[in-house]
This record gives C-alpha cells, structure tokens and sequence, in this order.
C-alpha cells in the first residue's frame, strides 16, 4: 500500500513545483516589460496632465489680465478726472 501512495504524492507534488517553477520563470520574463513601461509612463506627460497644465496657464493670464483690467479702470477714472485721454487699454493675451 506504501508503494501506491508514493509515487500518487510524488506525482501531485511534482506539478506543484512545475507550476511553481513556471510562474516564477513568466515573473522573471515580464519585469523587465514592467519597469520599462513604468518608466515610459513616469517620462511622458498624459493628455490629462497636460490638460491640467494648459488649463493652470489660462486661469493665471486670465487673472493677470483682471488684474490689469482693474488698474486700466482705475487709471482711466484719473485721467477724466483730470481731463486728460484715457490710457490704452489692455488686452488679453492667452498663454502660448
């Protein structure tokens, strides 16, 4: 009966350590795959970020150019007061 069992455990064992040894032979195949494609990721920009970027830029301008507008104003007020012309005013220019 002993003579039975063996070779059924040595058996069941066996593909054990096959897949074992086939797993860990697909891991050390597909790293190499892995880092590179983790490392084109981190070296690219996506479309989102560069979305974020973009849209980052336009508030900023559109700020600056509030800014500018508000002094435009101030400065125009001035100048009637004083019967002078008016100062050109700004315009706008988005980010490039």
């Amino acid at each position: 009966m002993r003579i039975l069992i063996f070779p059924a455990v040595a058996f069941a064992l066996s593909g054990c350590i096959v897949v074992d040894v086939a797993e860990t032979a697909v891991g050390v195949a597909t790293l190499p795959v892995k880092v590179a494609a983790k490392t084109v990721d981190l070296a690219t920009t996506s479309q989102a970020e560069a979305d974020q970027r973009r849209g980052r830029k336009m508030r900023e301008a559109e700020a600056q150019y509030g800014r500018a507008l508000t002094r435009w104003e101030r400065e125009c007020e001035e100048a009637i007061e004083a019967n002078a012309p008016c100062p050109e005013r700004p315009a706008f220019e988005p980010p490039a």
